[in-house]
């Protein structure tokens, strides 16, 4: 199956969809609707010679048509019958639990464990086994790990919505109070501590191998509202990304996606991955986002016919979630094995190129259109231990902290003093300067045997007068949580100097909101102080290392290399980050340096 499409198509038969029982008031009316999509889609699916994974939810294990309807296409054309964690809410659920919430990551410990063993009960009754494969819109740990010791038939599940963090929230007008950005885009094996985390060995695997929610854009779902751009057409119409030529639906934007994801074989040593899953609330008959029924039904016919034609041209494999499950473990004997993707705008079709990296100890991507500026950083080594749900302190927000995200607290184009959490290079001669951020660049992928490098296209940065040509590569150490950045010279400079400042601005949290920042300690070699908010410096030689402790996300960030010179900066109240900072001056050559995450102690 190598440098194939792998795909999983999921469809869950809720009987009482929450998004189509709010729009047409419930009753026996939403519950016939939702069964004929059901039915829809999966006829449609099997009509493209498609196999698909059945997630049947909680109200549908109430009825006998939806059982048997499983059963049957589970004989007939191999289909899997799973269980989803989604679609809880139903008379039934209400009466029981007697409350309004749904999500299963949201509620308490001993919540968690009753609905679990309520819901895996069901269906073992109705079906005569435990299901392989479960899921939902998002898993935290100590619900896969309550899962995998009571039901171990389980080896898959959907366990994370990429992105899915305050941009939806805004979004949805400051009413969708469920965070849970910061985790894998592709399929990963969750930690025991995290899930957001990919396990790093034996001992800290969860058991299973999780999934996404859906498989999105990796630009414009970073950019913009994820809800918009994903591989389940009902995005793309919500997107408006389509077009209506004398009555004819075309959805090229559609296509590209999935063809950027069967592109990611190139990234990954031939492994591509792209799920569908979309429940019936997604095609009501009173239709969605200003399209009718008929062009949601087409939409999703065209999206399986795509599918199905690639599949014909031997460019894609269909498998249920529990063989997948067994195939991405196939693939990945080792655990520090990175998942990687080089992608590019298409969208707007622009030159923009993003590169997304993660492995066991961070997730990291790094934007080409700012000369490969650092823009995301997640600390993955340090497995924060945090819990999901009433009683914790965490109910709603189940992201994995930043230490750089540019599209919650800024970048490098910033209101005030520049102070946006990126990782970049600033480039000085004769007292002017110029950052890497304002070159325009793309980039080339090269695996190495324990690694990856990326290396980025010259740019030229001038000052006055004089032409400075700058080549950038990026090292990625597999799961080590090292990256090496060098910035070469590539012009002969007759002779001047010129002083390269590689730097870290950084912060942490999940949102746009600042937590309080006197916990951190900032060190340059020996010498250390206690952030205070009074925008003191710290300075010590270039063989020391730069280096600042976090308490609250249990990372340290260190900064080193073949340098002058390195710095700790503390920001002030208005711009509350830090700053590490590596100086060399130099006539030609490069200058190289490396910035490594630790758990801290």
């Amino acid at each position: 199956m190598k440098n194939k499409l792998i795909l999983n198509v999921i469809h869950r038969p809720e009987l009482s969809p929450e998004y189509a029982e709010k729009a047409m008031a419930g009753g026996a009316s939403v519950k016939d609707e939702s069964l004929e999509i059901f039915r829809f889609q999966q006829d449609t699916a099997h009509k493209y010679g498609l196999k698909t994974t059945i997630q049947i939810t909680y109200a549908s294990l109430f009825s006998d048509v939806i059982i048997e309807m499983a059963k049957h296409d589970h004989e007939v054309y191999g289909d899997e019958i799973a269980l989803s964690l989604l679609g809880l809410p139903c008379k039934e659920f209400r009466a029981k639990y007697h409350t309004e919430d749904f999500c299963i990551w949201m509620f308490s410990k001993e919540q968690k464990e009753a609905i679990v063993d309520d819901v895996f009960g069901l269906f073992y009754e109705k079906f005569g086994f435990y299901p392989a494969s479960t899921g939902s819109y998002f898993l935290d740990a100590y619900t896969i790990n309550y899962i995998k010791s009571k039901y171990p038939t389980v080896k898959c599940a959907v366990a994370t919505c990429w992105e899915e963090g305050p941009k939806a929230y805004h979004t949805c007008n400051n009413s969708w109070y469920t965070f849970m950005d910061g985790g894998p885009w592709n399929p990963w094996i969750p930690s025991k501590v995290n899930s957001h985390c990919p396990a790093s060995g034996i001992e800290d695997d969860s058991g299973i191998v999780a999934i996404p929610h859906l498989s999105r854009d990796l630009m414009a779902c970073f950019d913009g509202n994820g809800s918009n751009f994903g591989t389940h057409p009902q995005n793309v119409l919500r997107g408006m990304i389509y077009y209506d030529d004398n009555g004819h639906v075309e959805y090229p934007y559609l296509y590209n996606l999935v063809d950027q994801y069967r592109h990611l074989a190139r990234y990954n040593d031939g492994y591509a991955y792209n799920m569908m899953f979309v429940g019936p609330g997604w095609l009501n008959r009173q239709g969605r986002w200003e399209a009718p029924y008929e062009l949601l039904a087409q939409s999703y016919d065209d999206g399986m016919r795509y599918y199905g034609r690639l599949k014909q041209e031997g460019k894609l494999v269909d498998i249920t979630m529990e063989e997948f499950a067994d195939y991405y473990r196939s693939v990945h004997p080792r655990y520090e094995v990175a998942e990687c993707a080089l992608w590019k705008d298409i969208l707007y079709g622009s030159n923009k190129q993003y590169f997304w990296y993660a492995d066991p100890a961070l997730r990291t991507c790094l934007d080409f259109n700012q000369g490969g500026a650092m823009i995301d950083l997640r600390p993955y080594v340090a497995r924060i231990p945090q819990e999901t749900g009433i009683g914790t302190d965490n109910v709603y927000d189940a992201s994995y902290p930043y230490l750089i995200q540019i599209n919650y607290r800024a970048g490098f184009f910033t209101h005030y003093a520049g102070a946006g959490t990126i990782k970049s290079c600033k480039v000085r001669y004769h007292g002017k300067e110029a950052d890497l951020c304002l070159c325009r660049t793309m980039a080339r992928y090269e695996k190495l045997a324990d690694g990856v490098r990326i290396t980025a296209n010259p740019v030229t940065v001038t000052l006055d007068g004089l032409d400075i040509v700058v080549e950038s590569v990026f090292t990625f150490e597999e799961g080590t949580g090292k990256v090496w950045t060098e910035r070469r010279i590539l012009n002969d400079l007759g002779g001047e100097e010129v002083t390269f400042v590689e730097y870290f601005t950084g912060a942490f949290g999940t949102t746009e909101y600042q937590a309080d920042m006197t916990k951190l300690t900032l060190s340059a070699g020996k010498e250390q102080m206690q952030y205070s908010y009074l925008g003191r410096t710290l300075k010590a030689a270039g063989d020391e290392v730069a280096r600042v402790l976090i308490p609250d996300v249990l990372t340290v960030v260190e900064m080193g290399g073949e340098v002058d010179q390195v710095e700790v900066e503390e920001g002030i109240a208005f711009s509350p980050v830090y700053r590490l900072a590596l100086t060399k001056t130099l006539k030609q050559g490069e200058i190289k340096s490396w910035l490594n995450l630790k758990k801290a102690n």
